[in-house]
């Protein structure tokens, strides 16, 4: 874990599990507890030999017949193409959307949730080449995870054990949980060289009553990960801390003013993501690129699975 300060303009190499050091009495450690759903699955299609994939990304009606989804191969999954998934489940494409989504529409016999998680495949990260494994169930998801949503871990998560956080709780903290559903937006890179002009897919967030008391009366509100920071900023621009559910597409990026975040626990991101802006735009775009660049040199590991990064 790189620990960096702010108001000194200076890093030190640390281990993630002196975490609980940099909290005291008053801090709110404010956590996602987003589930990620099996939601890659393989099927047929009728007059096509090979097996095609089709992963569910988000229900679009309150029945959730209808999901937005990405399919593979492409070019042989167009409108009106029907997959059989298995014997209680089939989905058929209805629309092709913007940048090759697809609109389909999900038949099941008996409970969908049931079957997805009997059948479905852990949708790891397209850098792990490997198909997922049984295990991959329980460890591409973070300790606290509880409600089911997500196409993708909140990857800052990862690192917690039990233990830690028993241990940030002794040093005086509080745990609170939000829940914002990642998409696979969240982790595309940007398209366009002008960055306001990118936009950000829209993520589903919930702030329990408990959580928003918690929020109301920390001291230091230390966000675990770019998913939560996107909960509180969007909290408080629109009313502040209050039990709520909703929608954000917020993009942040150098220039923003922060308004309910004062720390941040993240992993290292990619260039030319938006998660790179967030951080930039919290911990000032040079003082960033610096630490970056000692991370580097360290070989500190980025991605998923990589090392992590305390802005204070």
């Amino acid at each position: 874990m790189l620990v960096v300060d702010r108001a000194g303009g200076r890093w030190e190499d640390g281990k993630f599990r002196e975490l609980p050091q940099f909290l005291r009495s008053g801090d709110c450690l404010v956590i996602n507890d987003t589930r990620v759903v099996p939601s890659r699955l393989y099927g047929r299609k009728h007059g096509y030999a090979r097996e095609v994939e089709v992963f569910l990304l988000e229900p679009q009606n309150p029945g959730r017949t209808l999901w937005t989804a990405l399919v593979r191969p492409g070019r042989h999954l167009h409108e009106g193409a029907r997959v059989e998934i298995s014997e209680r489940l089939r989905v058929e494409i209805l629309e092709t959307r913007v940048r090759g989504e697809r609109l389909v529409r999900v038949e099941c016999e008996g409970d969908l949730d049931e079957e997805i998680e009997r059948i479905g495949h852990v949708p790891l990260p397209p850098y792990i080449h490997r198909p997922d494994a049984a295990g991959d169930r329980e460890r591409y998801q973070t300790v606290y995870a509880q409600k089911r949503g997500s196409s993708a871990a909140p990857t800052a998560g990862l690192h917690f054990t039990p233990e830690v956080l028993e241990a940030c709780r002794a040093a005086g903290a509080e745990i609170a949980p939000v829940t914002l559903h990642v998409g696979l937006g969240t982790f595309q890179p940007l398209t366009s060289e002008t960055v306001e002009e990118n936009r950000l897919h829209t993520e589903r967030f919930e702030i329990s009553p408990e959580t928003a008391a918690k929020l109301g009366a920390a001291h230091r509100r230390i966000a675990v990960g770019t998913t939560v920071t996107r909960t509180l900023e969007s909290a408080a621009l629109n009313g502040g801390f209050s039990a709520r559910t909703g929608e954000t597409d917020l993009f942040i990026y150098p220039g923003y003013r922060f308004r309910a975040v004062d720390a941040l626990l993240t992993n290292f991101h990619l260039p030319k993501s938006s998660l790179l802006l967030l951080v930039c735009a919290f911990g000032g775009k040079d003082l960033m690129l610096a630490a970056y660049r000692h991370a580097v040199e360290q070989r500190y590991r980025f991605f998923s699975y990589g090392d992590c990064m305390l802005i204070l």
